[in-house]
C-alpha cells in the first residue's frame, strides 16, 4: 500500500501558479517525486559506463601522444647523431672513395629536405660520389638516393640545382628502376624545370637543352609502364611545354609510342586518377598525345586509336561545348536558346594549340591517317564486321565531340576506300559499301529486316540488351546510317537509282563515287524493311527498352579494340553512365534518331520519285485499325490533360548534384551535357508512356494510311476546340458563353479583341494591326466587318462566311509577291519565303539613313518578323477552321513545317531544284565535271544578290560557306561538300529568320506534331484540298438547297437543279474545278470529301431572267442559279460566268 493513497484513484488537480505555460502536458508535475527504482539504476549505470569509456579514451590518447613524441624525439636524436658523425667525417681531408662508403648510410638515414644543412650535406656527398668514378651500389640504395634527390630538387630553385638534376639523370640512366617509385613526383619536377623558362627550352643554352632532353627520356629507356604513365599524367598535362609544341618529333624520337598509348589507356581506366587532374590538364595531355603521334613516322595502329578513344570519351562534353564556344559554322542557326548561349559562354574557349591538334582528327589528313590504320588489319571479308565495328566506335565518338564538323568527317570517310582481302584477292571498297556489307552480315540485320508482325517487336527489344557481340554490330550500324544519310543528301535523283541500260560516256569522279557507293533496289528494300521494323519498337515499346539500356556498363575495350592493353583495364571500375553499343553518351534515342532520319530521307525520295510499291511503307498489321482512331484520340486527350511542366520541365537534379563515383566534382561542360541528356531521356520516356501510338504517328506517319491521318488531324482540331472553348464549338454559342461567364469589362475586352473592321484593299495590314496581339487566341471565333473605301460597312452578317472571305482575302494579298514581297514564287509558281527579305529591309534602312542597331532599326526588323509570324497564324487559322485556300507552296518549304525548328531541315541537292532550277543545273554540271575542279576557280563562298526596294539597284554580298571560305579552293575531293553547303545556304541559312518566324506563327495555331503526320505533298493537300478528280455525286449528296430549290416532300429536286447536275457530269474535270473555284474560291475538294466543306456547298434560285448569269457568294459557298429553260442555256451561261470572272454578290 502506497503511503499517499487516500482511497480515491482520481488524479488530484494540478494548479500552476508560476505564470509559465507548460509545453509538454505529459511532463512530471512539481509534486511528482524524482525517478527511482529500475529506471534510475539503468540511467546511473549508463552514466558510469560513459565516464569509464571517456577515461579509457583519454588514457589511450595520452599513450599515443607519448609514443609519437618518443618516436619524434628518437628520430631527431638519431638524425642529430648522424649529422654529428657526418660532420666529423667531413671535418678532415681524406680519401674521398672511403668517405663515400661511410657517408652513404648516413645520408640515407639523416636527410630531411626541409633542412638547409642537409641540402648542403647532400651536395657534398654528390660531389664525392661523382669525383670517385662509377659505383656499383645495390638497387635499393640507388632507389633511395633517387628519392632523396627528387625531394631535394623539389625544395631548390630551378636555376641553382642543375648539377643535382644532372646527377639524378645519371642515376636514372644507370638504373632506370631507381626512379619508378617516385616517377610521378619526378616528372612534375621536370615539368617545373621546363616551365621555368615559359616552356621555351629552345632559348636555353645547348647544354641545358640536352640535360632536359635526357631528364625526360631517361626513365623511359626500359619501356616501363609506370614511368610512361607518370610521363603522360604528370608531364604531358602541362599547359606550357613550348619546346614540345614547336618540335614534337624531337621528343617522339626517344619514345615508345605504343607503350605510351597503353599507359594512357591504363590511366584513363582508373577514374580516381583522372579526377586528380583538371579538365584543362587532360585536354593538354590529349593535345600533346596527338602531336607526338603525328610526329612519329610509323603508325601505332589500333592501340593508338584505343588511347584516343579513351581520352575523347572522357572529354567529349568539354570538347563539344568548348569548340562550340569558339563560334561554330552553324551557330546562328543552332543557338536558339539564351540558356544555350549562356552555357556556351560558361564553358569558355579552347586553347589555340589544343584546338589545332583536335582539329587534325577531323581534317583530311587525320581521316586519311585513320583509314590507313586499317589497311593491314582488314585482312578478310569474313572479319569485315569486326573491323567495321572497330572503325565505327572511334568515328562515332569523333562525331559526338565535333558536331559542327560532322559533314567534314562524313565526307572524308565517304571518299575513303577500305582495302579487304578475300580468297587471296585484294580489293578496295568505298567506305559506304564497306559498312553496308558489314551491316548486312551482322546477326541483327536479318532478324530485324524479316520482322513482319507486331509480335516480333519483342525480339527487337531483346536485341537492344547490352551484349558485347551485338554492341559491336550496333556500332557498325550507327556509323553506316550516318554515312548513308550524308550520301543521300549529295545524291540527286538521277544517280540514286540509275537505269541499268544507261550509258555514260564521260563520268566525273564525284558521280563515279556516288554510284559506286549507292545501293541496288533489292538492297534498298531490305534496308527500308530493316529501318521500319527497328524504328517502330523504338517508339512504340520505348518504355520497355529504356530501363534495360539506361545503365549499360562501360564498353569492353578488349572487344572493341582487341586485347592490346594490360590486365588492369579488364579490372577497371564499371560506370553507370548512359551508354549504348558500348559508347558512353550515346543511347537508344541516338539510334532511333539516326534510323528515323535515314528512313524519312528514303521516304521523301520515294514520295518524289517512287521506287517502291504503293503500300510498302504501311504497317497497319501492327495495330487494330478498327479502334485505332479512337485510341489515338484518347492518347491525345491524356497528353493534353497532363501538366505541361511534366513535358517541358521534367524533374531534374540540380547541376551541383552531379559528381563522379569518387566524389569529385565534374566539369561544367559535363554537367550541362548530363543535364540535357537526362532531360531528353525523361521527356521521351514520358511521351512514350502517355501516347505510344502518337509517337509512331508523328515520327513514322507513312505507316498509317493518309485518309486515317486526315481524320485524326480533324479530330485533334475538334478536341482542341472543345478544350479551349469549354465545349462551345459553335461560334455563336462560344460568344454567348463568354457574355454569360465574364464580367462586363472583361466581356467587352475579350469579344472586342476578337472583332475587327477591315477595309478592302488593305486587308493584311488591318488584320495585322487588330489581330496580332491575340497570339494563339486567334483560334477562337473572330467577327469581321468589311468597310468600303468610304468607310461604310458592307451589308451582311458574319455567320462564318465573312470570316472565310476575310481569311482567303488575307492570304491572297499577303502571298502576292507584288503586294508585300514576303513570299516569292519559283518557275512553277510555287510560293516560298523571300530569301532576301531581311537583307532588303536592312538595305532600305541604310538607304534612308536609319542608325544601325538603334531602337527604330531593331523595331523595323522586329516588325518584319511579326508579319511573317502573323501570316503563319493566318494559314494555321485556315487549317484550324477547315477553310481551303488556293495557295500552292514549294515542297522544300513544306518539308520544314513538320520540323521542330528550321535548322532541323538539312536540305538536299534535289530540294534545290524547286528553289532555283538554274543553280541546280549548275551544281549538277559541277558534280558531273570530268576535269580538275580547281580550273573553275571556285572557293567556299556564295554570292547573295540583294535588291534595294527603292532604287532597284542590286547589291552582291559575298558570304562564306565555312569559316575562312574565301581562302579555301574547291577541289575534286571537296566537291560534294561544296554542293551540300551551297544547298544548305540557299535552303536553310539564307531564309532562316523568315522561316522561323512563319513556323512560330503556324505552330501557335496548329501543333507541329500534328503537321509531322504528313509529308510535303500531303500538307499541300491539307491546305488547299484534294487535287484528284472532282466527285460530282459526292458534291451533290452534300449540297444544301434554299429558296425555290428546296427539296419538297416528294424528295425530288427542282428541274433546274437536275439540269445543273446533268451539266456538271458532262463537264471536263478542269471545267468542274473552275465551277468549284467560282463558288468556293478554291478549285480542290476537301480531303475527306465535300461533307467536310465549311460552309456546305449551297444552291438557291436566282430568278426567272434567263439573260442573267449565275452569281456566287464565295464567303458562304453559295451559287445563285437562275431558272433556265434548258440544259444547253444553263451550261453556256455557267461556263461564261465562270470563265469571265462574273461579279461577286454578297447576300
Amino acid at each position: 500500500m502506497f503511503h499517499t493513497f487516500s482511497g480515491n484513484s482520481r488524479r488530484p488537480r494540478n494548479v500552476n501558479l508560476s505564470g509559465q505555460k507548460s509545453t509538454n502536458p505529459w511532463a512530471n508535475s512539481g509534486w511528482t517525486p524524482a525517478p527511482s527504482g529500475a529506471s534510475q539504476t539503468v540511467a546511473n549505470a549508463q552514466a558510469e559506463r560513459e565516464k569509464r569509456q571517456k577515461e579509457r579514451d583519454e588514457l589511450a590518447a595520452a599513450k599515443n601522444l607519448q609514443r609519437v613524441w618518443r618516436g619524434h624525439t628518437s628520430r631527431h636524436s638519431t638524425r642529430s647523431r648522424h649529422r654529428k658523425d657526418w660532420d666529423e667525417l667531413y671535418s678532415t681531408e681524406g680519401d674521398a672513395s672511403k668517405r663515400v662508403l661511410g657517408a652513404l648510410p648516413l645520408i640515407l638515414a639523416l636527410f630531411d629536405a626541409k633542412d638547409p644543412g642537409d641540402q648542403c650535406r647532400l651536395a657534398q656527398f654528390i660531389k664525392d660520389l661523382d669525383s670517385t668514378g662509377p659505383w656499383d651500389l645495390e638497387a635499393r640504395h640507388w632507389g633511395k638516393l633517387a628519392s632523396i634527390l627528387v625531394a631535394a630538387l623539389e625544395r631548390c630553385p630551378a636555376n641553382s640545382s642543375r648539377d643535382l638534376l644532372g646527377y639524378l639523370v645519371g642515376i636514372i640512366k644507370r638504373e632506370p628502376a631507381a626512379i619508378v617509385a617516385v616517377s610521378d613526383r619526378y616528372y612534375r619536377l621536370v615539368k617545373t624545370y621546363c616551365e621555368g623558362h615559359g616552356g621555351k627550352a629552345s632559348e636555353l643554352p645547348s647544354t641545358e637543352q640536352q640535360l632536359l632532353a635526357e631528364a625526360i627520356s631517361a626513365p623511359l629507356a626500359q619501356g616501363d609502364g609506370k614511368a610512361y604513365s607518370a610521363f603522360a599524367f604528370s608531364f604531358l598535362t602541362s599547359t606550357n611545354l613550348h619546346f614540345l609544341q614547336v618540335n614534337p618529333s624531337q621528343v617522339a624520337s626517344f619514345l615508345d609510342l605504343q607503350t605510351l598509348s597503353i599507359s594512357t589507356i591504363d590511366v584513363f581506366a582508373h577514374q580516381d586518377r583522372i579526377h586528380q587532374r583538371t579538365r584543362d590538364e587532360l585536354l593538354w595531355l590529349l593535345a600533346h598525345f596527338i602531336a607526338l603521334n603525328r610526329a612519329s613516322p610509323t603508325s601505332q595502329g589500333v592501340v593508338y586509336l584505343e588511347a584516343l578513344y579513351r581520352q575523347l570519351t572522357e572529354l567529349a562534353p568539354d570538347i563539344r561545348m568548348r569548340t562550340a564556344a569558339q563560334g561554330g559554322e552553324d551557330s546562328a542557326e543552332t543557338s536558339e536558346d539564351e540558356a544555350d548561349e549562356a552555357d556556351l559562354a560558361a564553358a569558355g574557349p579552347m586553347p589555340p594549340y589544343v584546338m589545332e591538334q583536335l582539329l587534325f582528327l577531323v581534317n583530311e589528313d587525320g581521316i586519311a591517317d585513320l583509314l590507313s590504320r586499317f589497311t593491314s588489319t582488314a585482312a578478310s571479308t569474313a572479319r569485315i564486321s569486326e573491323e567495321a565495328s572497330l572503325l565505327a566506335g572511334y568515328t562515332l565518338i569523333l562525331l559526338r565531340c565535333f558536331p559542327s564538323h560532322g559533314d567534314d568527317i562524313k565526307l572524308r570517310l565517304y571518299q575513303g576506300d577500305i582495302p579487304t582481302t578475300d580468297s587471296g584477292t585484294s580489293t578496295s571498297l568505298p567506305s559506304v559499301k564497306f559498312f553496308w556489307n558489314a551491316v548486312s552480315r551482322t546477326s541483327i540485320f536479318p532478324l530485324i529486316a524479316q520482322n513482319s508482325t507486331g509480335q516480333k517487336s519483342k525480339s527487337v527489344v531483346s536485341l537492344l540488351q547490352p551484349n558485347a557481340t551485338r554492341d559491336s554490330e550496333w556500332r557498325t550500324l550507327l556509323l553506316f546510317l550516318e554515312l548513308y544519310g550524308f550520301l543521300l543528301r549529295v545524291t540527286d535523283d538521277e544517280d540514286f537509282l540509275p537505269a541499268g541500260n544507261e550509258v555514260v560516256s564521260t563520268q566525273s569522279q564525284a558521280v563515279s563515287r556516288i554510284r559506286a557507293s549507292g545501293l541496288k533496289l533489292t538492297e534498298l528494300k531490305d534496308l527500308v524493311s530493316f529501318l521500319k521494323n527497328l524504328a517502330f519498337p523504338l517508339y512504340y515499346n520505348l518504355s520497355d527498352i529504356m530501363p534495360s539500356t539506361r545503365t549499360s556498363s562501360e564498353p569492353s575495350f578488349s572487344t572493341m579494340f582487341g586485347s592490346t592493353g594490360s590486365s588492369s583495364r579488364e579490372s577497371a571500375k564499371k560506370s553507370t553512365s548512359t551508354a549504348f553499343a558500348g559508347i558512353n553518351g550515346i543511347d537508344v534515342l541516338t539510334l532511333r534518331t539516326a534510323a528515323t532520319a535515314t528512313m524519312r530521307a528514303l521516304y521523301e525520295r520515294d514520295s518524289r520519285r517512287p521506287f517502291l510499291q504503293k503500300d510498302f511503307w504501311l504497317m497497319t498489321s501492327r495495330f487494330d485499325m478498327d479502334g485505332f482512331l479512337s485510341a489515338v484520340i484518347l492518347e491525345e486527350q491524356k497528353k493534353a490533360e497532363a501538366d505541361e511542366d511534366e513535358l517541358s520541365d521534367v524533374d531534374m537534379d540540380r547541376l551541383d548534384n552531379f559528381s563522379t563515383a569518387s566524389g569529385s566534382r565534374i566539369s561544367r561542360a559535363a554537367q550541362i551535357e548530363r543535364q540535357r541528356q537526362h532531360k531528353r531521356v525523361q521527356r521521351e520516356k514520358l511521351l512514350a508512356q502517355v501516347g505510344p501510338k502518337l509517337e509512331v504517328l508523328r515520327n513514322m506517319p507513312f505507316t498509317i494510311p493518309f485518309e486515317v491521318r486526315v481524320q485524326i488531324f480533324r479530330q485533334f482540331v475538334n478536341l482542341d476546340k472543345t478544350r479551349r472553348r469549354k465545349g462551345n464549338i459553335d461560334p455563336d454559342q462560344w460568344r454567348f458563353s463568354m457574355m454569360s461567364a465574364a464580367g462586363l469589362a472583361n466581356r467587352r475586352d475579350v469579344l472586342g479583341r476578337h472583332s475587327a473592321t477591315i477595309k478592302r484593299g488593305q486587308v493584311f495590314n488591318d488584320a495585322f494591326e487588330q489581330f496580332y496581339s491575340l497570339g494563339e487566341g486567334l483560334k477562337e471565333p473572330i467577327q469581321i466587318t468589311f468597310v468600303d473605301q468610304f468607310d461604310q460597312p458592307e451589308a451582311g452578317i458574319d455567320g462564318g462566311g465573312v470570316t472565310k472571305e476575310f481569311l482567303t482575302s488575307v492570304t491572297s494579298e499577303a502571298f502576292n509577291p507584288e503586294a508585300h514581297g514576303m513570299f516569292v514564287t519559283n518557275s512553277q509558281n510555287l510560293l516560298y519565303p523571300n530569301p532576301t527579305a531581311y537583307d532588303e529591309r536592312l538595305e532600305l534602312m541604310r538607304y534612308i539613313g536609319t542608325p544601325e542597331h538603334s531602337p527604330e532599326w531593331n523595331a523595323r526588323l522586329q516588325e518584319l518578323s511579326k508579319h511573317y509570324e502573323f501570316l503563319g497564324r493566318v494559314v494555321g487559322k485556315c487549317m484550324y477552321e477547315g477553310i481551303l485556300i488556293d495557295i500552292a507552296f514549294a515542297s522544300f518549304f513544306l518539308l520544314k513545317w513538320s520540323s521542330s525548328s528550321p535548322s532541323d531541315f538539312r536540305g538536299s541537292l534535289n530540294d534545290l531544284k524547286d528553289l532555283d532550277p538554274d543553280l541546280y543545273r549548275g551544281l549538277i554540271t559541277l558534280k558531273n565535271y570530268p576535269g580538275d575542279v580547281t580550273d573553275l576557280a571556285l572557293d567556299f563562298t556564295i554570292n547573295d544578290r540583294v535588291p534595294n526596294p527603292l532604287t532597284g539597284e542590286v547589291l552582291t554580298k559575298i558570304r562564306p560557306l565555312r569559316p575562312g571560305g574565301e581562302d579555301i579552293p574547291v577541289t575534286n575531293k571537296d566537291r560534294p561538300l561544296y554542293i551540300s553547303r551551297v544547298a544548305h545556304h540557299r535552303l536553310v541559312a539564307q531564309p532562316y529568320k523568315q522561316t522561323k518566324a512563319f513556323l512560330l506563327g503556324l505552330g501557335s495555331i496548329i501543333d507541329p506534331s500534328w503537321l509531322s503526320m504528313f509529308n510535303q505533298s500531303e500538307l499541300q493537300r491539307l491546305v488547299g484540298g484534294d487535287s484528284s478528280e472532282i466527285d460530282v455525286e459526292d458534291l451533290r449528296n452534300n449540297t444544301i438547297y434554299s429558296g425555290l430549290y428546296v427539296v419538297g416532300d416528294d424528295g425530288l429536286e427542282h428541274p433546274t437543279v437536275q439540269m445543273f447536275w446533268q451539266v456538271m457530269r458532262e463537264l471536263k474535270d478542269e471545267q468542274r474545278r473552275e465551277v468549284l473555284k467560282y463558288v468556293t474560291s478554291t478549285p480542290r475538294a476537301p480531303l475527306l470529301g465535300f461533307s467536310q466543306l465549311s460552309p456546305r456547298f449551297s444552291i438557291r434560285d436566282g430568278g426567272t431572267d434567263e439573260t442573267r448569269l449565275p452569281s456566287t457568294s464565295t464567303c458562304v459557298n453559295l451559287l445563285k442559279l437562275p431558272r433556265y429553260s434548258s440544259a444547253k442555256i444553263l451550261k453556256s451561261k455557267l461556263l461564261y460566268a465562270v470563265q469571265s470572272g462574273a461579279g461577286f454578290d454578297l447576300s
